[in-house]
């Protein structure tokens, strides 16, 4: 499958916003079937200067996978950015979220001099969690009961990646 992997614009919402509602992507990225477009948008046009976003896009000009990289804004904690990351089910073991992920990864290495990356994934998302790991991602330690799927708390990983100097 060919796509391109771009920073997100203007335009974006309606891909982002069908990505976050679909079953198979929605139920492990703290999304829900009822969120807006106008949310999308909103959360589009207010990006300021320390959030990087790309999308993968297909030949068709369909959204097919979405990653962010926010830097803290904290000056203690500048050297630190956290990571969010979609991939539509359909697309999913593709290579993109690998594409997306190296996009991400190469402005906070290259670009910001980030230290540290962090995120959070359900423990139960194996896919996702095979594919931080890849990247050197690891787990720092679990928080219980901090989300809600399907009508049950669920635990989540907190994982962590130190650059290598």
């Amino acid at each position: 499958m060919k796509y391109t992997i771009r920073p997100i614009q203007q335009g974006d919402e309606v891909g982002i916003n069908r990505l976050r509602r679909m079953p198979g992507v929605f139920e492990n990225i703290l999304g829900i079937p009822s969120e807006r477009l106008e949310r999308n948008r909103e959360g589009i046009e207010n990006l300021g200067v320390n959030d990087h976003r790309f999308v993968a896009v297909s030949e068709d000009g369909e959204i097919i996978g979405d990653i962010g990289l926010s830097v803290e804004g904290s000056p203690r904690r500048r050297h630190c950015g956290t990571i969010g990351i979609m991939v539509d089910h359909r697309y999913q073991n593709q290579h993109i979220g690998s594409s997306l992920m190296e996009a991400a990864l190469d402005i906070a290495d290259n670009w910001l001099m980030l230290v540290r990356v962090e995120l959070n994934v359900f423990v139960d998302n194996e896919k996702a969690i095979n594919l931080y790991k890849k990247y050197g991602f690891e787990i720092e330690g679990t928080q219980r009961k901090a989300s809600i799927r399907n009508g049950a708390y669920v635990d989540e990983y907190m994982m962590g990646r130190i650059k290598k100097s």
